[in-house]
């Protein structure tokens, strides 16, 4: 991995490598928040999903994690959200293509080439981390919006692997909204049972089951109704005796201006779960 930006901060080190991905055949960048006790010691790994249009800049630079990974002793990866390069398929839209993998492998060409970001999550990033950095074996995963969906269905799906997942935002049911139906239906195809593989409530209702699942919705957010649809998770958790922790905020919109306002909680939770494990 190469090593393109190292930012003091918090004691720690900012970090941004670049490497080429086996998966994605392709480069990516990667951001690595490395403690102050990482230069001593091996540390749990947080993994942080980033949503729509979001690359692996936005969680390290707007967030302030950096105080909170510092304070819990927890080192934070942040990934890009899709495969990049002029020969990577994309599309003139946001919620498509390059900034939008939605943390899945397509089925579907041109996609299929290069969108395995669920490979790229579950197995190569976390063996490159484990190989370069001082990690454990213990780690924990969360995201916003896209990433908060992300999250939850590589938990659901590998639930020995994380121990504990949270979420800002999530699309819980991808499969019964916009976003998440127009993404599906050009990297998975048309047959809807396969759309059901990365959508977590109906992975859950399925009898996929973690722990428990923490997340945080603002009401303000002008996505909540129309894509998240937050409500839809704690229903199906609550019929599947899966322990929630799930707060709505008033006032608070989509943005980072909300992540930034909880995400010391959010990992000092994480924080909490990998020291008990």
């Amino acid at each position: 991995m190469e090593l393109i930006e190292k930012h003091a901060s918090f004691g720690g080190w900012q970090n941004v490598y670049r490497h080429y991905s086996q998966s994605l055949k392709c480069e990516m960048n990667v951001g690595v928040y490395l403690p102050p006790k990482a230069a001593n010691e091996k540390l749990p790994v947080l993994y942080w999903l980033s949503g729509l249009t979001c690359n692996e800049q936005n969680f390290i630079t707007k967030s302030g994690m950096q105080r909170y990974a510092a304070e819990h002793n927890i080192i934070v990866v942040a990934p890009d959200t899709s495969p990049r390069g002029s020969h990577v398929a994309d599309a003139d839209r946001y919620d498509l293509g390059q900034g939008a993998g939605f943390y899945l492998n397509a089925t579907q060409a041109p996609w299929n080439e290069h969108y395995k970001m669920y490979d790229y999550i579950r197995n190569e990033l976390p063996d490159l981390v484990m190989h370069h950095f001082p990690a454990t074996t213990k780690k924990s995963i969360s995201g916003h919006s896209m990433g908060g969906l992300g999250a939850l269905v590589l938990a659901l799906r590998n639930p020995d692997e994380y121990v504990s997942v949270s979420a800002f935002s999530p699309i819980v049911s991808p499969s019964q909204v916009p976003w998440g139906q127009q993404a599906f239906a050009a990297y998975l195809g048309e047959n809807k049972e396969a759309w059901l593989d990365y959508d977590p409530v109906s992975l859950i209702s399925q009898g996929q089951r973690v722990a428990e699942i923490m997340v945080d919705q603002g009401l303000s957010d002008d996505f909540y109704a129309e894509q998240l649809r937050t409500p839809n998770l704690e229903k199906i958790c609550q019929e599947m005796n899966i322990k929630t922790l799930i707060r709505y905020h008033e006032g608070y919109d989509h943005s980072y201006y909300f992540v930034s306002s909880f995400i010391g909680e959010h990992i000092a939770y994480h924080a909490n779960k990998l020291n008990m494990r």
